[in-house]
């Protein structure tokens, strides 16, 4: 960036007449250069469970807890743990019925029996530890334990000590939290640049950590309410530090390519033309220069027409104007 010190008359032409105004102060310039840029947008969205990561455990019978493991909201559980144990005189009689048809197999020739009775408790949900332990035992026990079918934390729990449930009551809601979605907000018009996005940054308040992903999913459904799209993101979480309804600051970068820039200082815009003060022949003149631009951030603008890679401009164009007289004189 070149400094200059003007103590000259400074010469600002319009596009059909020109005009001189005298100003005493300090020019600093900065010249028009080619960078490898990756356009960048900002929205918002939130924090969502994975669907294919929450599990619902529905029994197939009906019955009464006896013990209840998962005792607390949001307890976390690991897969396989126990959850509750119940009793069900569905599940006693089919366990007592495999018993009996192991004992008259060891008589008679019947694994088509034997099988059905162990078939029967399989479909019934019962634990291949538990169906076995009726024959190692050689008693059925009244009581079966029911386990999460995965690990991560009880959402939903509806059931306490002494209840009773029915088959297909939801008794708990487990949701794994090894990855999560983030749903964010788009405006109608971002539509056509989404293709363009090659990867996604998201950031939050009270965390340090940048997440960052590259698999996304436009819902097919327009918002009318606001007039927005929904744009899934799935963000691997392994420590867990995300949860539901956490707010996201979602920034997404296409892919990078060269761009003439200029710092967004340089640049004015008047009744929606932008200007800048392109550095003259001689020493001390400017003269005021009709750019096309667009917008890469608040700080830079790109070039698209009206400058070349070199061209040295005045870095601050808000400096070479000292009144709205002023600006309207120019152009």
């Amino acid at each position: 960036m070149k400094k200059l010190l003007l103590s000259t008359l400074l010469t600002l032409p319009l596009l059909a007449q020109g005009v001189s105004v005298e100003q005493l102060f300090s020019v600093q310039s900065v010249k028009v250069k080619k960078e490898l840029i990756a356009k960048k947008s900002k929205n918002y969205g939130f924090v969502k469970a994975d669907d294919s990561k929450v599990f619902d455990v529905t029994p197939r019978f009906s019955g009464f807890i006896e013990k209840l493991y998962a005792d607390k909201i949001y307890k976390k559980v690991k897969k396989g743990q126990a959850l509750a144990i119940v009793y069900s005189p569905e599940v006693f009689k089919a366990k007592d019925d495999y018993l009996n048809a192991y004992k008259y197999t060891k008589q008679r020739d019947s694994k088509g029996m034997l099988n059905s009775a162990k078939l029967k408790l399989q479909l019934l949900g019962v634990s291949k530890k538990e169906i076995n332990q009726v024959i190692k035992d050689n008693k059925a026990s009244e009581l079966t334990t029911i386990y999460s079918p995965a690990s991560g934390y009880v959402f939903e729990k509806n059931v306490n000590t002494g209840s009773a449930f029915n088959a297909k009551s939801k008794l708990f809601q487990i949701v794994n939290l090894n990855q999560v979605w983030i749903e964010a907000r788009l405006f109608e018009e971002q539509y056509k640049d989404i293709s363009k996005v090659k990867k996604y940054e998201l950031k939050f308040k009270g965390l340090d950590k940048t997440y960052t992903t590259i698999s996304k999913l436009l819902y097919p459904a327009l918002d009318p309410k606001i007039a927005t799209l929904t744009l899934r993101l799935r963000v691997k979480n392994p420590k867990h530090k995300l949860f539901p309804g956490m707010y996201a600051n979602i920034f997404s970068f296409e892919k990078a390519k060269e761009m003439l820039t200029l710092p967004s200082t340089a640049v004015i815009k008047k009744d929606g033309k932008y200007y800048v003060f392109i550095v003259g022949e001689f020493e001390g003149e400017y003269e005021p220069l009709e750019v096309e631009v667009k917008v890469i951030d608040t700080n830079t603008y790109s070039i698209v027409s009206g400058l070349d890679e070199g061209d040295e401009v005045v870095n601050n164009a808000l400096f070479m104007m000292d009144s709205d007289a002023q600006i309207n004189s120019l152009y």
